[in-house]
């Protein structure tokens, strides 16, 4: 009859395990945040303030107004 004894098994690094796992997610959390804001920017930021840049750059107030006047 054969007995296992413990020392055949390591024990797992359980001592500043939160540590090594919090910063690899932290890690990962910030690349995905700077994605993101890249992708908000280039996809919809800059779109918008070109379609009010040239929205307005050929507004006639008083065009608009004498419209809006006769309906």
């Amino acid at each position: 009859m054969t007995t296992m004894t413990s020392s055949v098994l390591t024990k797992p690094p359980m001592q500043g395990l939160p540590v090594k796992c919090l910063r690899f997610h932290f890690v990962g959390a910030f690349a995905v945040f700077l994605e993101v804001a890249a992708f908000y920017k280039f996809a919809v930021a800059r779109p918008r303030k070109k379609g009010y840049a040239d929205f307005y750059r050929n507004y006639d107030s008083m065009k608009d107004f004498e419209e809006m006047k006769k309906i």
